[in-house]
């Protein structure tokens, strides 16, 4: 079984070309995974949205998507999701509500839960708290509680990495739109199971289009076009000024 995961693509519809490209080549997959943040930050939101809905994928729903359905039915107000909200409509709002929090998958011969794959936004329980590589193991064992899954894999802090914890491989699967571990790169995750060896993981590393990004940026009508760019050229976690 093999299942290709991406996180994180934030409204960055190039990037996001960039990856389905990359997908389309390292076929067959059995699936193919979009764990959240759909749409706030970058300049085409709506463009994100009509590129998801033509694939056959399975998508998540991130903190952000979730903020952003909150702000349009007003439960706060914060100009950060005007510009997102605009473009995306009430239609978008809606596609975003409905979105599934995690996935499983069970391999082939594989026995559920213990040899699944599950594929969440942030971690297993909610969609706030981060995995980071600098936690202890007791740490991450706190957030995951009792998850049973064989692996894990999940977006959220936008640093890719690898980490065996017990029997479970976690993989951060990073980002497609703004990636934060100074790596200006398009990242995903290819996830391979093995009867007898269980899962492995590839992270995928892809050339940014960034000039071309950076043109969509400043004829979007988005706020801020040159500061979001400095932001997403840094792919860290700093401020940009």
């Amino acid at each position: 079984m093999r299942v290709a995961v991406m996180s994180d693509i934030h409204g960055f519809s190039l990037a996001l070309d960039v990856v389905a490209g990359d997908i389309a080549e390292q076929g067959p997959l059995d699936v193919v995974v979009v764990a959240g943040d759909l749409c706030l930050v970058g300049p085409d939101p709506a463009g994100v949205l009509d590129r998801l809905a033509a694939q056959p994928w399975q998508v998540l729903q991130g903190n952000t998507d979730r903020d952003l359905v909150l702000a349009a039915q007003g439960e706060f107000e914060d100009s950060e999701f005007d510009y997102t909200l605009s473009q995306i409509g009430a239609a978008g709002v809606e596609d975003l509500a409905a979105l599934p929090f995690a996935v499983r998958f069970t391999p082939p011969g594989g026995r559920s839960p213990q040899d699944d794959l599950l594929v969440c936004h942030a971690n297993p329980h909610d969609l706030e708290q981060k995995l980071t590589p600098e936690m202890s193991d007791a740490e991450t064992r706190a957030i995951l509680g009792d998850t049973n899954a064989a692996a894990i894999a999940f977006g959220h802090h936008h640093v890719a990495y690898t980490r065996r914890l017990g029997d479970t491989l976690l993989v951060d699967v990073s980002a497609v739109g703004n990636p934060k571990d100074g790596d200006l790169r398009c990242k995903y995750a290819l996830l391979a199971w093995s009867p007898g060896a269980g899962w492995s993981a590839e992270i995928r590393r892809l050339p940014y289009p960034l000039a071309a990004t950076a043109a969509q940026m400043r004829a979007s009508g988005m706020p801020n076009p040159n500061k979001a760019l400095r932001k997403l050229e840094r792919a860290s976690y700093g401020s940009a000024r």
